[in-house]
C-alpha cells in the first residue's frame, strides 16, 4: 500500500513540476524574459526543496557549471514559509513515541529558521537545558527522490540526444547531488558528524572551538535536538568585540580548526558561511550545521596543499603539477604547457589590478572568485576535470578570505605564523 501511495504522490509531484515549468514558459511567451541564469534560478526557487538544493550545488561548483550560472545561483534563497506549529508538534510526538511534555518543558511555537528540508525551534528540556530542535518537514524525502529520479532520467535523455554536452556527465552530477541530499535528510548522520567533530576537537586538545552537544534520547532520523548556542555570526565585528578582545585571534582559531580537520578528522565542514560559524558569549568559535560535509583523500589534500604553497611563491610549474594530481583526466597533460598557460593568466591579472588602485573588499572577493574560476578553466582546457571536493574546498577558502577582509584586513594570511596549517 505504501508503494502505491508513494507512486501517486510521485506522479502528483511530477505534475506540479511540469505545471511550474509550463507557467515559466507562458510568462516567457508573454514577454517576461529575464536572462537565462536568472530565469533558471527563479524557476528553481518556485520548484522548492530539491531544486533549491540543486541551485546551491551549482553555486558551490565552479568546476562543473558556467561562470554566469555559478554567480547567479549565489542568490538562491533557501528560506521557505514556516509550517504551522501543530504540524511540527505532531512530527515531534510521532518521532519521540511519547508525550512531548515528558521530554521538553517548553517549545517556542515561532520557528527560529525555516528552510526547504527542515525548520528549527528553540526549546527547553525537562532537565532544564536550553536546546534547539531541527525538525524535518513532512514528505521531503519522497519529494527529493521523485525529483531526483525525474532529473536523472532527463539528464540521461539529454546525454543521449547531445553526447557532446560534457564528459563531466550530467547524470553523474545528479547522482552526486542525490548522495549529498539524502545524507542531509538523515539527522542520525548529522548527529554522528557532530559527535565525530567533537571527538576531533578533544583529540587535538582544542578548547577554543566547539560544536553543539547532541541529546540522543530525543533525536531520531527526522528530529535532531542540540544544545543551543548563544552568540553572533563571525562577520558581526561590532558584537564580536563584546565577546572577544581580539577578533583576529578568533578568526585564526576558526581557520586553524578547519584546516586541522582536513587531515585529522574524517571529514571537513563544507559550508562555513557566516551563519554556520558563531562567536559564542565566552569567546569560543562555534561550528554549527553539519548537514553538508566533504571528505578528501590524504593524497588529494597533499596536492591541494602543494597547490596553495605554489600559489604563495608564484611557482607555476608547482601549480601545474599539483593541478594534474588533483584533477581526473583521460589525457596525458603536459606540465610545461599548463604552467605556461597559468603564467599567462597571472600576467593578465597583474595588468587588471594596478598597484595604485585603492583596495575594495567586494572587488577583491570577485577577483578571487574569478581567478579560481579562470584557473579551473585553464585546467579544463588541458583535459583535466576536477572533483567536486576540490570546488568545495576552494569555496571554503573563499569564505575565509572574506572573513580576513572583514575581521583582520591587515593580516597577511600567507605570512602569519599563527596559521599553523599553511606553514
Amino acid at each position: 500500500m505504501g508503494a502505491v501511495t508513494n507512486g501517486i504522490k510521485g506522479a502528483f509531484r511530477i505534475g506540479q513540476t511540469l505545471s511550474v515549468l509550463g507557467r515559466t514558459g507562458v510568462n516567457w511567451v508573454r514577454g517576461d524574459r529575464p536572462p537565462a541564469p536568472k530565469l533558471l534560478r527563479q524557476t528553481f526557487e518556485s520548484l522548492g526543496a530539491t531544486y533549491i538544493k540543486l541551485g546551491q550545488f551549482i553555486a558551490s561548483s565552479p568546476t562543473f557549471f558556467p561562470k554566469e550560472y555559478v554567480e547567479e545561483f549565489q542568490f538562491c534563497l533557501d528560506k521557505t514559509p514556516s509550517l504551522p506549529f501543530s504540524v511540527i508538534k505532531k512530527i515531534i510526538r510521532d518521532e519521540l513515541g511519547r508525550p512531548i511534555d515528558q521530554v521538553y518543558s517548553e517549545i517556542d511555537p515561532v520557528a527560529l529558521a525555516s528552510a526547504s528540508i527542515a525548520q528549527v525551534h528553540a526549546a527547553r528540556l525537562v532537565t532544564g537545558e536550553e536546546v534547539v530542535i531541527k525538525v524535518q518537514k513532512p514528505g521531503v524525502e519522497n519529494i527529493l527522490l521523485t525529483d531526483l529520479n525525474f532529473l536523472y532520467l532527463s539528464a540521461r535523455m539529454l546525454e543521449t540526444l547531445a553526447p557532446k554536452l560534457s564528459w563531466t556527465s550530467m547524470s553523474g552530477i545528479v547522482d552526486e547531488i542525490q548522495k549529498t541530499m539524502m545524507e542531509e535528510c538523515d539527522f542520525i548522520k548529522e548527529a554522528n558528524n557532530l559527535k565525530v567533530f567533537r571527538e576531533f576537537l578533544q583529540n587535538t586538545h582544542n578548547e577554543d572551538a566547539t560544536v553543539p552537544r547532541v541529546y540522543e534520547h530525543c533525536s531520531t532520523r527526522r528530529i535532531l535536538t542540540m544544545e543551543r548556542f548563544r552568540g553572533v555570526p563571525l562577520t558581526d565585528l561590532e558584537s564580536i568585540r563584546g565577546f572577544s578582545r581580539d577578533p583576529e585571534r578568533t578568526l585564526i582559531t576558526a581557520m586553524n580548526t578547519w584546516f586541522a580537520s582536513l587531515t585529522q578528522c574524517e571529514f571537513f565542514h563544507a559550508d562555513v558561511h557566516a551563519g554556520n560559524l558563531m562567536v559564542l558569549e565566552d569567546g569560543r568559535v562555534g561550528f554549527i550545521d553539519f548537514g553538508i560535509v566533504g571528505r578528501i583523500r590524504p593524497d588529494t589534500w597533499q596536492a591541494v596543499s602543494d597547490f596553495i604553497s605554489a600559489i604563495m611563491v608564484g611557482n607555476f610549474d608547482g601549480m601545474a603539477d599539483a593541478m594534474i594530481r588533483i584533477g581526473v583526466t583521460r589525457h596525458t597533460v603536459r606540465v610545461d604547457d599548463l604552467s605556461a598557460d597559468l603564467q599567462r593568466l597571472y600576467r593578465q591579472m597583474d595588468r587588471m589590478v594596478p598597484d595604485d588602485v585603492p583596495y575594495e573588499a567586494e572587488q577583491a572577493e570577485d577577483d578571487v572568485n574569478n581567478i579560481l574560476m579562470d584557473m579551473v578553466k585553464v585546467g579544463e582546457s588541458h583535459g583535466l576535470h576536477f572533483p567536486r571536493e576540490f570546488a568545495l574546498l576552494l569555496k571554503q577558502f573563499l569564505y575565509f578570505d572574506r572573513y580576513v577582509h572583514i575581521l583582520a584586513p591587515e593580516m597577511d594570511v600567507f605570512m602569519d605564523e599563527r596559521l599553523t596549517m599553511l606553514h
